[in-house]
């Protein structure tokens, strides 16, 4: 099983994930629903923070319902965790390992809060550290850098919302998730040519808003371990207050700007950094004129609801950092100085 073959796997993992644990997702939400819950405390590393990025601004706005990221330090070096009363503590980990997030959901449940793990591993220490555990069923990941994993746990963010709230028209909307994925992958060979354009970049920007906040950091997190690219992940607003100044001729900046409330926020930023930083652009959008700004457009399905778009987005930045890992002579299953599970404390 290769990276490549992982990336292609999502449309029937997302598919089985949605089928087998809807059940489980409602139980879990009617638990939160029993319970005097004010916040969700998340605690999560790498490509599953990223996750926890999309359930900030999708919990936030379709449930009503704040989070905050947990420093796990404090469970751990400096053993002085926070008053966590009424709070959903949540931790994130494809692995379910790293002792550091282990630690967090142990002091929730000494706190007497609901803890909930969402892992690959249903048997793991972040498992039984947790009331509820949502498995996102993914299968063995071999490559070392997360593809189907993350929106597993994506999808899984999203049932949990889709739950929380009782909107079945919700629940249609994220069955079609696999659909526009497997859309999106027929690009495949378009990406393969596209990205030879990049295979010297050195560095670049990458930038997103709202729900596609996560998806700029995800992004930026692929072409760093994988390509070894000084990719910075940026929202577009912080972007214009000082970092916009590293931009000249040519710089490349990558940006996800798919319809929504942020899009003509994003729209603007591009539209100046094309005609008066004259940056080169790489977009994901499904936007025509966004798409048209690009030096290089990557257009996703039209019709994903911009709550979903995470989902999806994601799927051209994997395939354009995997093609351009190859493009470079790099090791797209084995990067250099990392491994597949990583125990931080």
């Amino acid at each position: 099983m290769s990276l490549y073959s992982e990336i292609h796997e999502q449309p029937h993992c997302l598919h089985d994930l949605l089928l087998s644990q809807r059940k489980t997702v409602e139980n879990i939400a009617e638990a939160i629903r029993g319970r005097e819950i004010d916040y969700v405390f998340l605690a999560a590393r790498g490509t599953s923070d990223n996750a926890g990025r999309y359930a900030n601004y999708l919990w936030g706005a379709l449930n009503q319902l704040p989070i905050a990221l947990a420093a796990p330090s404090l469970f751990t070096y400096y053993e002085a965790p926070p008053r966590l009363k009424n709070a959903l503590v949540l931790g994130i980990s494809q692995s379910g390992q790293s002792p550091d997030i282990v630690s967090v959901l142990e002091e929730g449940r000494r706190q007497n809060c609901l803890t909930l793990a969402i892992t690959n591993a249903p048997d793991s220490p972040l498992s039984r550290a947790a009331d509820f555990t949502l498995d996102i069923e993914s299968g063995p990941e071999r490559a070392v850098a997360a593809t189907k994993t993350y929106t597993a746990q994506l999808m899984a963010i999203a049932m949990l919302s889709v739950a929380l709230s009782g909107d079945e028209k919700q629940w249609d909307a994220l069955a079609q998730v696999p659909a526009w994925i497997e859309q999106t992958l027929k690009q495949d060979s378009a990406i393969e040519q596209a990205s030879q354009r990049y295979r010297y970049m050195r560095q670049c920007v990458v930038l997103g808003r709202g729900y596609n906040y996560s998806t700029a950091f995800e992004w930026a997190l692929k072409l760093k371990e994988l390509t070894y690219v000084e990719a910075e992940p940026y929202s577009s607003a912080d972007f214009q207050h000082g970092p916009i100044a590293m931009i000249e001729n040519s710089f490349p900046v990558m940006a996800v700007a798919p319809h929504g409330k942020v899009f003509d926020s994003m729209s603007e930023a591009l539209i100046r950094l094309r005609n008066d930083f004259g940056a080169e652009l790489v977009v994901i959008s499904n936007d025509p004129a966004a798409l048209t700004l690009a030096q290089t457009p990557l257009p996703i399905p039209v019709d994903v609801p911009e709550w979903l778009t995470p989902l999806v987005s994601i799927v051209p930045a994997q395939l354009f950092a995997y093609h351009l890992t190859r493009a470079k002579g790099f090791n797209t299953e084995s990067p250099r100085s990392i491994r597949k599970v990583t125990e931080t404390h």
